[in-house]
């Protein structure tokens, strides 16, 4: 875990830090080199004649409050990729709330590489950062020290996530996921996992995710995890998709569009990080997270194309596309955990599900469909107010034929193959009563950071949900 301190005076940091500061920050040493550096109007960045600095980096002013475009992490990544110093020391004397947010976010994310995951020969004699002092005045020192223990708490969760997602799918399947999440989760006492395996799943009538995990040798997996920081209240709940591999099924990807199949599992992974984050911050709520484990594979007993499953509310789906299989465990997730919680404060889904949302949001905004508008306008602002944003897709009874079968009572996936996303979503909400407020968020283009043509998860968007339910915490 990565160690943090507020400091008031460069003085207190110890020798051989990496300064990354605002140009126009006051509490810089007065030098010739800084005052170079403060010259110029674009990133200046040394590590030669900067003692007792390993490294200064002055960055525009501008960034420090640029929420929209992360102009500031954008700056960071190449210089932290490569790390000269284990200390960092971080100027956030002024700074936007949000940005800072999204700067402690990906400072604490420094913790976790792939090379962690052990599979390459590793430069053990690389450097890593371990340590952030944060240059502060000392008026800040209260409200910021609450800001870093809850953006750290968010920073676990994601990296727990993230962690779990970047294993490789032949060591990551839906029973490695099982006994992953209860080793995490054992470490906090209001944690308690509930586990169905393949016969329970059949037992409870979880037609949906059977059909989609029944086709691999490892089988399907459904996992709660129920959190209670107090003994009575509202349930919030969460629902997960957990593939985690995709191949299309019978109707077959191509290699190109496999490539990143492992991650089809970040919805779930990103809900088991979710509770650890909030047992972490001991939050007095109470919630129940749900994972819709299964591996969408080809062999005898794989679903067909035209079957027809019947989920555990009864609802038969007409199954035209076995590529479109998230939104088959998702349903009867929702559908499982709408009976465990009828009077359920909200429910949220997050899914790798469509390649269409990414299509219209691109890699920035997680696509949310919802017929609440209260919850539409908290998720809303959530990330506004975080820097993991949402933005809006239609859903309303238009998209009703899209999900029409002559067989079945649904079908799960339009056969005019448009609005994909939203279609999915419409699907979606017939499996959560009218009375729980629900909301769909579509994280395929936000759930991997990309760059240089290589993917890894992202972590998001724990901290949009975190966020989202601090403030409904505050109204409740």
């Amino acid at each position: 875990m990565i160690t943090w301190q507020l400091i008031h005076s460069l003085t207190e940091t110890q020798p051989e830090s990496h300064l990354i500061a605002r140009a126009s920050c006051p509490l810089l040493p007065d030098t010739p080199l800084i005052n170079e550096m403060r010259q110029q109007d674009k990133t200046a960045d040394t590590c030669f004649g900067c003692a007792p600095f390993a490294r200064i980096t002055l960055l525009p002013e501008a960034f420090w409050h640029d929420p929209l475009t992360e102009s500031l992490l954008g700056a960071l990544r190449p210089v932290l990729a490569e790390p000269v110093s284990s200390r960092v020391v971080i100027d956030v004397t002024d700074i936007n709330d949000t940005v800072l947010m999204q700067l402690l976010r990906f400072l604490f994310n420094q913790a976790h590489r792939l090379s962690d995951l052990q599979l390459k020969k590793a430069d053990h004699a690389s450097v890593r950062v371990c340590h952030i002092d944060a240059l502060c005045l000392p008026a800040q020192q209260k409200r910021l020290e609450a800001l870093f223990r809850q953006q750290q708490a968010i920073a676990n969760g994601m990296l727990a996530a993230r962690r779990l997602a970047d294993i490789p799918s032949d060591r990551c399947t839906p029973q490695f996921v099982v006994t992953e999440a209860q080793r995490l989760c054992s470490d906090y006492p209001a944690l308690r996992c509930e586990a169905l395996d393949e016969k329970q799943i059949i037992e409870q009538q979880l037609g949906l995710l059977h059909a989609v995990g029944k086709g691999a040798t490892c089988p399907p997996h459904l996992l709660a995890i129920h959190y209670d920081g107090i003994a009575e209240g509202p349930v919030r709940c969460y629902v997960g998709k957990g593939i985690t591999f995709d191949t299309g099924g019978l109707w077959l990807k191509e290699g190109a569009g496999m490539y990143t199949m492992k991650y089809d599992m970040c919805g779930a992974a990103n809900v088991l990080g979710l509770l650890l984050t909030v047992a972490e911050l001991h939050l007095p709520v109470r919630i129940m997270g749900v994972l819709a484990l299964a591996e969408n594979a080809i062999g005898p007993d794989a679903m067909q194309p035209g079957s027809v499953a019947r989920a555990c509310n009864g609802l038969t789906v007409e199954i035209n596309n076995t590529d479109a299989e998230g939104r088959l465990v998702l349903a009867d997730a929702i559908a499982w955990a709408s009976q465990r919680h009828p009077q359920a404060r909200y429910l949220i889904d997050m899914a790798t599900l469509t390649g269409a949302v990414v299509k219209a949001l691109g890699y920035e905004l997680n696509g949310l469909m919802t017929q609440d508008e209260p919850l539409r306008q908290a998720l809303n602002v959530a990330g506004k107010q975080c820097g993991d944003e949402v933005w809006s897709l239609p859903l309303d009874a238009r998209l009703k034929k899209q999900t029409e079968s002559a067989i079945a009572d649904l079908c799960n996936t339009p056969g005019n193959n448009a609005a994909i996303s939203a279609s999915a979503a419409w699907l979606l909400h017939h499996f959560c009563p009218p009375t729980i407020p629900w909301a769909h968020l579509d994280i395929s283009g936000t759930a991997l950071w990309r760059e240089n043509g290589k993917s890894v998860a992202s972590g998001r968007p724990i901290p949009l949900l975190v966020e989202h339910l601090l403030e409904d915490m505050r109204q409740a």
